[in-house]
């Protein structure tokens, strides 16, 4: 196992780290899987053996079982793995159950807390944008957390980029906690990422952990063009996400990650997991799985360096267009880039 700086801190995370989404199948997240205490330890156990430090959850994820679950399944283990727990997203009814407002991030650390057994999260994610609160208030809210030794470190997950550099902007005026990290959907499916929130991880030195990174299994190889709604996957259980407007261009990276995949011998998940840990500002992945057997197989990734051509090949069929400003400066600015320009520009051809 790899593992790599968190940001602008001391953290080293590994590459891969546990993702619980599958563990408590309550509500839509019983789509994912229905997994229990019993298999949770068994998954966090091989994980360990694995070099895997981190374990990430949420307390929207199966309306605060994922986190119980994971606190029973730690237990005597604490010391060994990293938390990441999440806020933002409405757990109840009322109008203050929800957001990124003083009142609610204070509420939401103690109940996920409470649920996972601890006194610290070690890293604790702002989940969504919350635009009707003042982000001096969010800040200082996650600022109080960190002075109270609940929190070491602080991420959002899901922002925009003028949302990550707002934040960064007013963390550096008023003195407060600086995000270390985002956590974002990222993978050879959806590359959107390489805009804008991409380039600001290089810049700013804010890591980015990508969840998703098998693009909700359709990257995993049990999707191909022959069999394109297997049984047994959360599409087919009605998963809205990730939204899927072109179907002939995830075909073409399915084929490509095949082929990839035949002649090393290993899986399509495994290759495409591969890939995302050779792009910029890539610190950790987020994985997740239905069994052992599933998370046996991804972990193998960790250990795989593609060959630049190979990444050439994956990059080639997965990119996306250039969006202006971006097509006007690979066109008539590219003697004067900083490193975070490249990391976008440098894979795209000029356009004219």
């Amino acid at each position: 196992m790899q593992y790599r700086q968190l940001g602008r801190s001391g953290l080293r995370v590994s590459t891969l780290i546990l993702g619980t989404m599958s563990f408590g199948g309550k509500g839509m997240f019983g789509m994912v899987a229905d997994n229990g205490v019993a298999e949770a330890r068994r998954q966090i156990d091989m994980l360990l053996d694995a070099g895997v430090n981190m374990v990430d959850t949420a307390d929207i994820y199966s309306m605060g079982e994922s986190e119980r679950i994971v606190g029973e399944a730690l237990k005597g283990k604490r010391d060994q793995v990293l938390i990441a727990s999440k806020v933002r997203s409405p757990v109840g009814e009322g109008p203050n159950e929800g957001g990124l407002s003083r009142h609610h991030i204070k509420r939401g650390c103690e109940a996920s807390l409470k649920r996972l057994g601890t006194d610290h999260l070690d890293l604790y994610w702002a989940h969504e944008w919350d635009g009707a609160t003042p982000l001096e208030e969010t800040l200082r809210a996650f600022e109080d957390l960190r002075t109270e030794g609940k929190i070491n470190y602080f991420g959002i997950s899901n922002w925009a980029g003028w949302h990550l550099m707002k934040a960064l902007g007013i963390s550096e005026r008023e003195g407060l906690i600086r995000p270390v990290a985002q956590q974002i959907y990222y993978s050879l499916q959806s590359r959107e990422a390489e805009y804008e929130l991409m380039p600001i991880s290089v810049d700013q030195d804010v890591s980015i952990v990508a969840w998703s990174p098998l693009a909700a299994g359709l990257l995993g190889g049990k999707f191909t063009r022959d069999n394109p709604r297997p049984e047994g996957t959360r599409q087919v259980a009605g998963w809205p996400e990730p939204p899927m407007r072109d179907w002939e261009a995830l075909w073409r990276i399915v084929d490509e990650l095949t082929a990839i995949a035949n002649e090393r011998k290993a899986t399509p998940a495994q290759v495409a997991l591969a890939w995302l840990l050779t792009r910029p500002g890539v610190a950790a992945l987020v994985i997740g799985a239905r069994n052992e057997v599933q998370l046996s197989e991804n972990l193998v990734a960790a250990d795989i360096t593609l060959s630049p051509e190979e990444v050439r090949r994956l990059e080639e069929v997965s990119r996306p267009p250039l969006l202006y400003p971006y097509w006007h400066q690979k066109a008539n600015a590219t003697e004067r880039l900083s490193a975070a320009d490249h990391a976008l520009l440098d894979q795209h051809p000029k356009p004219y």
